[in-house]
């Protein structure tokens, strides 16, 4: 791993640890934060409802269609109400080397998408959520795929047992594809959660994504997340590729942090 991934790093957490002093002092009479990262999968929840969220991160990919992609995902997140929002999410940077052996740098595409929460008749029935939107190609073409993207996700949640799941299914319209190849995408993600105490969670996620004439993609999740305050919120884990297409390996770390109430 190189020096500047390492302070990367550690520079996110220190930016969590300075936020969250002063959010801890006053911590019984503020909203929590509602962590999204780093699970492909996302809850049917909202973040705390005319408060800016936001989620930053570094991740390190090794093997699949480059030879190594550095990134650093950046999403804002701001709820109407408890059941309607908007989420923005980028990479802020990217350096990725091809299987050529030849880098490229830049920021990544940028996506935008209105979410809505559709609660159940009780918590035990868990919540459903649907996200809608598209991804807009902000990215060179050495990074990204330079056509746009429509994408549609479908999310259901449920406490049971002290775990939280968190199962999303999901529908992209491809802009950029080779000849012979299926225009739709397919996605699912399934996460598992625990809180062990007041501070720590546990989770560990399943996902994979099909098109046609294409080879599927699957991976498995792990890490962990400690909370310094209600408002800021860390992580930290890996993941694995488990076909033939996907990455060898994703080393990450980040961070969510409820930054300023906007009304």
């Amino acid at each position: 791993m190189k020096r500047t991934s390492i302070n990367t790093g550690v520079a996110i957490a220190t930016v969590g640890l300075f936020i969250g002093l002063p959010a801890a002092q006053a911590e019984d009479k503020e909203p929590a934060a509602t962590p999204y990262r780093p699970t492909v999968s996302n809850p049917a929840e909202l973040s705390e409802p005319g408060w800016l969220e936001l989620e930053l991160g570094w991740q390190r990919i090794r093997g699949g269609s480059d030879i190594q992609r550095d990134s650093q995902p950046l999403t804002a997140k701001l709820a109407f109400s408890e059941d309607w929002g908007v989420l923005v999410s980028t990479e802020a940077g990217v350096r990725r080397t091809d299987l050529d052996d030849i880098s490229y740098t830049g920021v990544g595409d940028t996506t935008l998408l209105l979410k809505h929460r559709i609660g159940g008749e009780s918590e035990k029935s868990g919540a459903w959520g649907v996200e809608a939107g598209y991804k807009e190609p902000t990215a060179k073409d050495t990074i990204g795929s330079g056509k746009k993207d429509y994408l549609v996700n479908m999310i259901y949640s449920v406490d049971g047992f002290g775990n939280r799941l968190d199962l999303n299914l999901n529908g992209t319209h491809i802009g950029a594809i080779n000849e012979g190849e299926g225009r739709t995408q397919y996605g699912w993600a399934a996460a598992l959660s625990r809180g062990l105490d007041d501070y720590w969670t546990v989770f560990g996620e399943l996902s994979g994504a099909y098109r046609r004439a294409t080879p599927a993609f699957t991976q498995f999740l792990a890490g962990a997340s400690y909370n310094v305050s209600k408002r800021v919120v860390v992580d930290a884990g890996a993941a694995r590729g488990l076909s033939s297409v996907s990455q060898d390996w994703t080393a990450f770390v980040g961070i969510t942090v409820l930054t300023a109430r906007l009304w």
